[in-house]
């Protein structure tokens, strides 16, 4: 199968509409990991993502008849963008079908660029199942965003640069992936030119559809997927992809949201340039891959894959940096409420940077201290100041990883539930952030359940978040639980969470 892909990757038509994008040397984040670290910038293109290369290699080939028809897509973003410019290039009619969800930022720019938006469904998959059905109500051409050979060769083109930028073969390779688009085509011609070069795909933790399906042996979908990359929100990869990837891709691995995060700000730290997270994908596969594994003195190149994102967003991405950077630790502690006891507890930190502090009197007898502090990753100077803080008498709880607290908590430290509230229990939901999806929520709960607590927040992310107590007697509690789920959202109950029992609980005797 390689020759002719690789035949069909060398004539792919691309540069109608894109440009060659730089291969750029990143020497902050090569200090940081010790190795020779290269940005490969197809944020640069003129839609700000590489999906212009394939969808206009798939249209530069379709016969008259289907041109005159006009074309569909689905897409959360940028295969909408690159099928847009490329339909406008041609003289070609395109619908897209894009996600509710969608960042307004995509969906504005498809519309710029002449295409009609059709907002449908809360992910890739009911868009491009919309999509389906107008092919057959309208007669249009579909242009899948990933599961097809010209779009493949199409995406490819961007190895082929990187292959002639960096002279020399790399000795790893990273490559952002969603339903496999890129990663398959990069890897079909590294793997010929550069044999001994390892490929790794990098995918969220959340929507790692081509990672589960290596593992299974076949292409399986994956119940929900996390929309905070939305540009990889994909849940099944393609059949072509998939055998692709098998055949030329070393590994592939996972990033969390905000390891994610924290690689945004590595690459605006380098360029100046403000990835979106699916963009920012491949550099936190980068920095991950190269501490687990101690890869150190190796020269390595990750692509920079897109750069559409909410600017609102940017207000969650920076919350959730350091966390992701390791350099940002939460911690609750628990001290004595007396007089200089606030005092001592300051002097016990010592000069660590403090990102944050909140403290509420709670008993006669002590009081908790919700604080953030600055570390450096890996010197051990957690451990070290958690070891100290005990050994001094402070109880602590690491709050580090626990997502109620860094989304809600440190927001909310402060309220005890009160004695005259009974039977109390705390569920953390996710919702698909569109008009009505909060009044949706509170319609399902109905009226048997008094709300005790609530809280709201949302960045400008694909979703909104909600923690909610609610008073519920044990004989109701079997019921609540069913028309959650019922519901179609993600929630967990946070009832027995250390976080909210320290915080937001009734005070334990």
């Amino acid at each position: 199968m390689t020759q002719p892909y690789i035949k069909r990757i060398l004539n792919a038509q691309v540069y109608d509409v894109a440009r060659e994008t730089p291969l750029e040397r990143a020497p902050l984040l090569s200090a940081r990991i010790d190795n020779q670290a290269f940005l490969k910038r197809e944020d640069l293109q003129p839609i700000f993502s590489f999906k212009c290369r394939g969808a206009y290699n798939k249209m530069v080939h379709l016969d008259e008849a289907a041109r005159s028809d006009g074309v569909v897509a689905a897409s959360a973003g940028n295969h909408a963008q690159g099928v847009a410019l490329a339909a406008s290039k041609l003289g070609i009619k395109a619908k897209i079908v894009m996600p509710v969800t969608t960042p307004a930022i995509k969906v504005d720019a498809v519309r710029a660029l002449g295409a009609r938006v059709v907002l449908y469904g809360d992910s890739f998959d009911e868009a491009a199942l919309r999509a389906r059905t107008l092919v057959e109500e309208e007669g249009l051409t579909f242009i899948h965003p990933f599961d097809d050979p010209d779009v493949i060769a199409g995406q490819a083109t961007v190895a082929v640069e990187l292959v002639r930028q960096a002279h020399q073969p790399l000795d790893y390779v990273f490559v952002c992936c969603g339903g496999g688009g890129l990663l398959a085509g990069m890897a079909t011609y590294l793997r010929y030119v550069w044999p001994n070069t390892r490929i790794i795909g990098v995918e969220p933790e959340d929507a790692a559809c081509v990672k589960a399906a290596l593992e299974q042996g076949k292409r399986v979908t994956l119940k929900e997927v996390g929309l905070f990359a939305d540009g990889c929100a994909v849940a099944q990869t393609g059949k072509e992809t998939l055998k692709l990837i098998r055949q030329s891709v070393d590994d592939v691995i996972t990033v969390s949201t905000d390891e994610i995060c924290a690689a945004v700000k590595d690459i605006f730290e380098d360029s100046r340039a403000i990835a979106e997270p699916a963009g920012a994908l491949a550099v936190a596969g980068m920095k991950k891959y190269a501490a687990e594994h101690k890869v150190s003195g190796a020269t390595m190149a990750a692509t920079v894959s897109g750069a559409n994102t909410n600017f609102d967003r940017l207000r969650y991405i920076s919350e959730r940096t350091e966390i992701g950077e390791r350099r940002e630790v939460v911690l609750s502690v628990t001290i004595p409420e007396r007089p200089g006891a606030f005092k001592a507890f300051c002097n016990a930190i010592g000069r660590r940077n403090v990102t944050e502090f909140n403290y509420r009197y709670e008993t006669a007898a002590e009081a908790k201290v919700f604080v953030g502090l600055t570390v450096m990753p890996g010197d051990g100077s957690l451990d070290t100041l958690q070891a100290a803080l005990r050994d001094q008498g402070y109880g602590v709880l690491d709050l580090t990883d626990n997502e109620t607290a860094k989304l809600h908590l440190r927001h909310m430290v402060g309220g005890r539930l009160s004695e005259d509230i009974e039977d109390e229990m705390v569920f953390r939901v996710e919702f698909p952030e569109r008009p009505g999806s909060l009044l949706h929520f509170l319609n399902a709960l109905g009226k048997d359940y008094s709300i005790s607590l609530f809280h709201y927040r949302n960045h400008g992310a694909a979703y909104g978040r909600i923690l909610v107590g609610m008073q519920v007697p044990q004989g109701k509690r079997t019921a609540l639980r069913k028309a959650l789920g019922e519901l179609g959202y993600r929630f967990w109950e946070e009832t027995d969470n250390p976080a909210y029992l320290e915080y937001l609980g009734r005070p334990r005797l």
